[in-house]
């Protein structure tokens, strides 16, 4: 397909979301599993695919409890092995299926860890594209706004990032998002904090915890205090990557559908907020990491086909 002709979407915003994940199966691609040790003394797991000899890396950072099985993953994964290039998805700290034993765990603002894991990946080979999704991207850009030309990739990709996280938070702990969507990743993000709790009995107040229902409460109690924020406003504030879009130096695609149920039109970045190294995409359709094409259950081979025609187009440049 190509990328630059509009596509004709699977129509609906939270169909577009789940319909991916439930009823688009998709076979795992043959991984190759490395653990590596944090500075801090923790572990995170990579999951490869090994190209050929010199071809290009694509390392994708999940979004909120997201993992190399995540349906827009193994899309991805399975177009880069087409392409014989090399690939990774890089699990943050209690995903993947590797336990968190810190006292911190993973947020939308962690772009120092965005930062260390692209230096060591750069160690390894010369080209590097890298892709974020939904909390990953956020992560992502804000890494590429703060590194502007030491950035440690040749060009990036910004998928459904919620780049205004205060506005994200008016989507989801209301209405339907909050019904479907916050208890979704309430449901993985407790049971975490909970054993974090066993291990570290002075983290936060259990109670208040079993009566978080929203990701205000959650993010109050548990991810602020845990990563240096005073409280949900500071971290939503200082970890959006909006402001920062005006740095970035090197080509980088931010895809945001306009009835993305996790971010409202208002908040999407208008080409004044963004550098000329960006490029904006829009669609009034493609949900949350959804980008559905075709008739019913659809296909979701358009977004990584599209993410890989930027990447060209950053190396043909």
């Amino acid at each position: 397909m190509n990328p630059y002709r509009a596509p004709r979407w699977l129509k609906g915003g939270n169909a577009q979301t789940i319909w991916p994940a439930l009823s688009l199966k998709l076979p795992t691609p043959t991984y190759r599993r490395e653990l590596w040790p944090t500075p801090d003394g923790g572990m995170i797991a990579l999951d490869f695919i090994d190209g050929q000899l010199g071809a290009p890396l694509v390392v994708l950072f999940h979004g909120l409890e997201g993992s190399s099985q995540s349906h827009y993953a193994k899309a991805l994964m399975h177009e880069v092995k087409r392409r014989s290039w090399h690939g990774v998805v890089s699990h943050f700290r209690g995903c993947g299926g590797v336990e968190n034993t810190q006292r911190r765990a993973y947020h939308a603002g962690d772009s120092a860890e965005v930062a260390w894991i692209l230096q060591k990946l750069a160690e390894r080979h010369a080209t590097l594209y890298a892709a974020g999704v939904s909390l990953g991207g956020n992560m992502l850009a804000k890494y590429l706004g703060e590194q502007r030309a030491s950035a440690r990739c040749q060009a990036a990709a910004v998928i459904s990032a919620p780049l205004d996280l205060h506005a994200a938070s008016t989507r989801l702990d209301r209405g339907l998002g909050r019904l479907l969507y916050t208890r979704m990743f309430l449901n993985t993000l407790k049971p975490k904090a909970f054993s974090q709790l066993r291990r570290h009995p002075d983290l936060f107040d259990d109670q208040r915890l079993r009566r978080a229902h929203s990701f205000r409460e959650f993010d109050d109690l548990v991810t602020a205090p845990l990563h240096g924020y005073r409280d949900c406003h500071d971290y939503w504030y200082r970890a959006s990557s909006k402001p920062l879009l005006t740095s970035i130096t090197v080509p980088t695609l931010i895809l945001n559908a306009r009835n993305d149920p996790f971010l409202p039109p208002s908040a999407l970045p208008t080409r004044a907020e963004v550098s000329s190294c960006v490029t904006l995409e829009q669609p009034e359709e493609g949900g949350h990491v959804g980008f559905v094409t075709g008739s019913f259950p659809g296909r979701i081979d358009w977004l990584p086909q599209r993410l890989l025609a930027f990447f060209d187009s950053a190396a043909a440049a």
